[in-house]
């Protein structure tokens, strides 16, 4: 029999023991955190303050922002942190915090990036009716059962999850609070909220992707039926940047499935989750202004306002 023990704290390991490669990796992670920050708040600003981005596609990019930076926030700087000053213990209470707002936002990204193909359906193969369909109200509500779903998906196993116990080991060998190296260091029987994960899991991965294709379907038909090949070049680059950060999105979850073996399952579950938590966030930004015109624009109008106030 193996001693039960309330935990207060548990003891992140982190990504390597190497002193010189843990300074390399904060300096990277400390760029690609302030550029996934700075990049999206500057989308939020932009959909905020522009009238030409008032379109249902840049409210959904701004709230697909605003998930970006809360993802990112809830895991990288606490790893900041602990590389920093050396102190890997985090309270019970902080660790469960981390897990819940890390899946709450990453799984409403999924349901977030579904709705925005949906949009681009709407726009590309409805276009006379796209005012009338994807209306502010229409969006939020939208917005809105993207975040209620989300809940209602990962609310069981989180609360089924408050009442494990752990008995020999405080350690969780990841540079965050994740799901499975937590569930493996319970003595608690955990089947139920396993099969309740991978469920969950199976159900949003399937379901999401399967939206996201059969809208693409269709406005790839719609597309290949229009006149002219300037018409068709438009219609593309406005769903391309979409269909680039589905691609990142949904490869790096498939790529954690793809695993050598199980000895080396742990080591590519933490790069996949550095590419998640930070690469990603980080990109994204970039994705979307360096491929569009309007928002590039709107970018330059608002620092040309910016220098005008300031030399006022």
């Amino acid at each position: 029999m193996r001693n039960h023990t309330a935990l207060t704290t548990f003891i992140l390991l982190g990504l390597t023991e190497d002193p010189q490669l843990q300074i390399l990796i904060f300096i990277f992670l400390l760029i690609t955190y302030m550029l996934s920050v700075t990049g999206n708040l500057t989308i939020i600003v932009l959909t905020l303050v522009d009238a030409h981005l008032k379109t249902a596609m840049y409210f959904f990019l701004q709230n697909f922002s605003f998930l970006e930076i809360s993802f990112t926030s809830a895991c990288i700087p606490r790893f900041l942190y602990s590389i920093s000053t050396g102190d890997r213990v985090i309270s019970y209470n902080t660790c469960l915090s981390q897990l819940f707002l890390t899946y709450l936002f990453a799984v409403t990204e999924f349901f977030l990036l579904a709705t925005m193909s949906y949009d681009r359906y709407v726009a590309i193969c409805k276009p006379l009716h796209y005012l009338t369909i994807m209306n502010h109200s229409a969006c939020k509500r939208l917005i809105l059962g993207c975040w209620i779903t989300t809940l209602l998906i990962i609310f069981p196993p989180f609360i089924l999850g408050l009442n494990l116990e752990f008995c020999d080991s405080n350690v969780i060998d990841h540079f965050f609070c994740d799901a499975n190296p937590i569930l493996k260091i319970t003595c608690t029987d955990t089947w139920i909220i396993e099969l309740m994960i991978l469920v969950g899991s199976v159900m949003i991965f399937i379901i999401t992707l399967l939206c996201v294709v059969l809208f693409y379907v269709y406005i790839i038909r719609t597309i290949l039926r229009f006149p002219s090949a300037q018409q068709r070049i438009k219609a593309f680059s406005t769903c391309s940047s979409h269909i680039i950060v589905v691609s990142i999105t949904y490869g790096s979850c498939i790529f954690v499935y793809i695993k050598p073996s199980a000895k080396d399952e742990t080591a590519i579950n933490k790069g996949v989750t550095i590419l998640t938590t930070s690469i990603s966030p980080m990109l994204n930004p970039f994705i979307y202004t360096l491929r569009n015109k309007q928002v590039k624009k709107a970018f330059n109008d608002l620092v040309k306002r910016i220098l005008l106030f300031s030399k006022h």
